[in-house]
């Protein structure tokens, strides 16, 4: 069933309220399918040159449909820079296959459910569709092979399959890993430890989030570690090795796991799912792993709050060389944004540091260093710090990259993949 201004009348005509009546139209047009997770809309939060504006939504006609309908309505009303995306929603019993026989654009996006999700990327890819596809593709370890495959049958196939891996766009872990690959500054690595912390009950594009009952059922969605962990793991391996293929087989060595609920209460639970329930919940969303990268000893810690203490998920690193330590922190101290400090074990690496702050005005002008204690703090200019949801803009303009010319995505990437869900799946099930 396909439906447009007839489903949900006040949403629909909101959503092509401000279309004008030409636009740029490209090549590349976008489908959706079962937008259940946020992350489907903060891609559409911005127009794109390349994109066309007319974009197939295939989903169960349910509160996630609804949830995401009203945030792209939003989008398009907004006073500032409005959107101007026209809806084509398919509201079938079969939204998958559905979308599979129309193909009524060349990029798939998929967020949402977490266990079947990398089957559906398969799928795509063999209809010869090119994929976005939200954090994890996979939690588990037995589907390892079939993340290999994928990797595999989009490079014969000239389709580019993509991770939406944000993180990787933050201006403090851009400029911690330009200090960690600097061999006068860091020197050879030592020890890596990270903790990121998110929050079940937030804010996104300034409306209070509802998540979906099944956000709650790790069998589907997974632990903390398989899901939201792969920022995290991914960050490590590209701050310590970048450009550099890994053995997933070889290179990594886990030598242990826990894992700890977040317990919510009955009310919690209402307000953040709209669903009554009866007693508290267990929910195993947070994880400890510890494993070796090529011999480096890295610690991981990834959990879950019911609320922010500050302004919204923290993520704090701190890389330790034979030269200096390069570190990110985000508590209290910082007000809860993210400072990037370094702490040179001599004064020839403080100077090194001074040399590659210099160097680094080209693409980041008005960098500096500040004396902090015994280290220094690598001040950014506020223009630098764009934000969380401004991120999946980047990913999004850089995946266009790899469309127009498929052989352009580093070959680095698929052992990147691979070490990142083997880390991350196999982490969780050492936890338990």
């Amino acid at each position: 069933m396909s439906l447009r201004s007839s489903l949900l009348p006040a949403a629909a005509v909101l959503l092509a309220a401000t279309a004008p009546a030409q636009i740029n139209r490209m090549q590349s047009r976008l489908i959706i399918v079962e937008p259940g997770h946020f992350h489907a809309t903060l891609l559409q939060k911005e127009m794109y040159p390349w994109l066309d504006r007319r974009v197939s939504v295939f989903a169960p006609l349910g509160p996630e449909l609804l949830d995401y309908l009203s945030r792209i309505a939003a989008f398009n009303l907004r006073k500032d820079n409005p959107t101007n995306w026209q809806l084509e929603v398919h509201t079938g019993d079969d939204p998958m296959a559905e979308m599979l026989r129309d193909r009524p654009g060349n990029i798939v996006v998929f967020t949402g459910k977490n266990r079947l999700k990398i089957d559906r990327i398969l799928a795509a890819l063999r209809a010869g569709l090119n994929v976005l596809a939200d954090k994890p593709w996979i939690i588990r370890s037995a589907d390892l092979p079939k993340l290999e495959e994928a990797l595999k049958l989009a490079r014969e196939k000239k389709l580019a399959a993509y991770d939406i891996m944000t993180e990787r766009y933050e201006v403090t872990s851009q400029l911690q890993r330009e200090f960690v690959d600097d061999p006068a500054v860091f020197g050879d690595p030592v020890r890596v430890k990270a903790r990121s912390i998110h929050n079940v009950m937030k804010m996104v594009a300034g409306t209070p989030l509802k998540r979906p009952t099944w956000f709650f059922d790790i069998d589907e969605y997974g632990e903390g570690l398989a899901d939201v962990g792969t920022h995290v793991v991914d960050l490590v391996q590209w701050t310590l090795f970048p450009g550099q293929p890994l053995d997933w087989r070889q290179d990594i060595r886990i030598t242990g796991g826990r894992r700890w609920p977040l317990v919510l209460t009955a009310e919690q639970y209402r307000q953040v799912t709209g669903v009554p329930r009866q007693g508290a919940l267990d929910y195993y969303c947070n994880n400890a792993v510890e494993y070796t990268l090529r011999g480096v000893p890295v610690s991981l810690e990834i959990g879950w709050e019911w609320e922010a203490p500050g302004a919204g998920d923290v993520y704090e690193a701190s890389f330790a060389g034979t030269k200096s330590r390069v570190e990110i922190r985000q508590g209290a101290a910082e007000k809860w944004v993210p400072e990037l400090y370094v702490e040179p074990a001599s004064k020839e690496a403080a100077a090194a540091v001074e040399a590659r702050v210099a160097a680094l005005q080209a693409r980041w002008p008005g960098v500096a260093v500040e004396r902090s204690g015994a280290g220094l703090h690598i001040a950014i200019p506020p223009g630098f710090r764009v934000g969380h949801e401004a991120h999946f803009a980047q990913v999004t303009n850089r995946f266009v990259d790899f469309i127009n010319a498929p052989d352009s995505m580093p070959a680095w990437e698929d052992s990147f993949m691979m070490a990142k869900y083997y880390v991350s799946t196999k982490g969780t099930e050492v936890g338990k």
